[in-house]
């Protein structure tokens, strides 16, 4: 069974994400619309708190930890094991390496904590490839300058992926990032 949405926030901000600047704010902000963007998209109540939770443990893109790797349980405790495994797993993602090849049947995924190599399911690969862009729209959302500097590597990342987002997901993708005419047509 998910765990609470009120329970992750408040251990959110317990360790201290109120307050900790973030590009899209505070990390706790950011991390509130990324869980709310996942439920607009009709994510499950895992993915939606593993949403919420992202930042845990740092990613490869934002290093501030709110919990060492040797504390999963307590993350566990409050949003469930399935959610606290997505966080893992998006925590652990080597960006450089990874990315690439997301989509791909037997897509090389390197865990920057293990330095392991491996083909996640394809499942797994659909959330994080779901999460990642809730996340990154958020901020190219709320940051211009963010959406300037990124907008089309984003574009063209998530044009590689596809395949594993969902039809929500990619349609707002489109009306963020797709340049259009003044007749709103996408160019």
């Amino acid at each position: 069974m998910p765990g609470s949405t009120r329970e992750a926030v408040a251990l959110l901000r317990e360790h201290g994400a109120e307050g900790m600047e973030h590009p899209g704010g505070t990390l706790l902000a950011h991390l509130e619309r990324v869980r709310q963007r996942l439920s607009q998209w009709g994510a499950r109540p895992e993915l939606q708190l593993a949403g919420l939770c992202h930042a845990f443990y740092g990613t490869d893109g934002f290093a501030n930890a709110l919990l060492p790797l040797d504390r999963r349980s307590e993350l566990a405790a409050v949003i469930g094991t399935e959610a606290e495994e997505l966080v893992h797993f998006y925590a652990s993602c080597d960006r450089e390496v990874s990315y690439g090849t997301l989509a791909d049947e037997e897509a090389a995924f390197r865990d920057r904590f293990t330095g392991g190599t491996y083909t996640p399911p394809l499942g797994r690969r659909q959330d994080f490839a779901e999460l990642t862009a809730a996340n990154e729209l958020d901020l190219a959302r709320v940051n211009d300058s963010f959406r300037m500097e990124w907008g089309g590597e984003l574009l063209v990342l998530f044009t590689r992926w596809r395949p594993l987002l969902s039809e929500a997901a990619w349609q707002d993708m489109c009306d963020l990032l797709v340049l259009r005419d003044e007749e709103g047509q996408r160019r």
